[in-house]
């Protein structure tokens, strides 16, 4: 059975574990779930899956994500539940209900540590949020919003939230803010949309002692809104550049339904890079796995959810991978892009599930 208290015994195995095996431990948590979450077991059931034809990562079974706005998956008891993440979603859709237990908690911030150390080194540094400060909310339920910033800020200190209640920009604390630290490295955190809208949209006058050169700018989702006006990856970051020297712009990609293992931009070739905690396979109309350079439907895979049977997931997003490792020294994995939502989000199949 899948070993859960693991990383209970040695804090310091962490990424060693995550690191070998992982077809073998993926198959581990697969069973997990199928034992632990009636619901889970009934789809897998339903859709004519089968634990013991598992071979490789490619036969791994996928939910999509829509399930889990439709469905209660848990595979912890109710009272094991420390916190519930929501994602984004619209009066027609509903949002998705992912529940964690404490262990998975503080897995996926630790994974996320290590991710954000490539970015930022390991050390905490000072942090723009380009949002409200959301500490005031529930501490029990989150929407993928609030989940990204409290999950962002812990690699920051001395945050400053560049909007008031209002959401109105706040320039006295960010002139403060670049006073005291912009000669150093300091965060910058922000949906993308968030970015545009109150860094390049607003006319912030700062003063050249007071630039923002020296910022890491982390950003991610959000894209739909700029795609509307023609703002490309490539065309969002020249406008930053040029308006506020900023070099280091890193794009993320992530999902409320794998949060923790979330996917860093690669500076070499633009694409998302897997890690060591996840990985990702382009699946066409049929299910079948494309080849390189071919788009398709986006599956998302993770050893990350313990809590609930997150950890192979089919998105609504089409993408596809530029190429297996050999973009850096040392990377292992893959790049991929993402290019998009299907369209009407529809994804026939084993979404036919619907609530079970």
């Amino acid at each position: 059975m899948f070993d859960i208290n693991f990383f209970k015994l040695d804090p310091y195995k962490f990424d060693k574990f995550y690191k070998y095996n992982f077809e073998k431990k993926l198959n581990k948590l697969t069973k997990w779930h199928y034992k632990k979450c009636k619901n889970y077991k009934k789809i897998l059931s339903l859709t004519g899956y089968k634990i013991s034809k598992i071979r490789n990562i490619v036969d791994l079974p996928f939910i999509p994500t829509r399930l889990f706005k439709t469905n209660e998956l848990l595979s912890i008891k109710k009272e094991k539940v420390v916190k519930t993440l929501l994602s984004s979603g619209t009066s027609d859709t509903g949002f998705s209900k992912i529940y964690l237990d404490n262990f998975n908690s503080i897995n996926q911030i630790k994974a996320l540590k290590k991710i954000m150390e490539s970015i930022i080194g390991k050390d905490r540094i000072p942090m723009i949020i380009i949002d409200r400060d959301p500490r005031s909310i529930s501490k029990k339920e989150f929407n993928a919003k609030t989940a990204a910033i409290l999950g962002f800020s812990y690699f920051g200190r001395n945050h400053f939230f560049l909007l008031n209640k209002n959401n109105k920009i706040n320039y006295k604390g960010l002139k403060v803010f670049l006073k005291k630290y912009s000669k150093q490295k300091f965060l910058i955190f922000g949906f993308t949309s968030y970015i545009y809208e109150y860094l390049v949209k607003k006319n912030i006058n700062l003063q050249n002692k007071y630039n923002m050169k020296n910022g890491i700018l982390l950003h991610g989702g959000g894209w739909k809104k700029l795609e509307k006006i023609k703002i490309s990856n490539n065309k969002f970051k020249s406008i930053i550049k040029k308006k506020y020297k900023i070099k280091n712009i890193v794009n993320y990609y992530g999902t409320v339904e794998q949060t923790g293992s979330i996917f860093i931009e690669c500076n070499k070739c633009g694409g998302f890079k897997t890690s060591i905690y996840s990985d990702v396979i382009i699946r066409d109309k049929e299910f079948n796995e494309q080849k390189v350079n071919k788009n398709g439907i986006l599956q998302m895979i993770s050893l990350l959810p313990t809590s609930y049977p997150g950890h192979s997931i089919l998105t609504e997003d089409i993408g596809k991978i530029l190429h297996r490792g050999n973009c850096h020294s040392g990377f292992e994995g893959k790049c991929f892009a993402v290019h998009g939502r299907l369209k009407q989000a529809e994804i026939r199949g084993c979404s036919d599930v619907g609530k079970i």
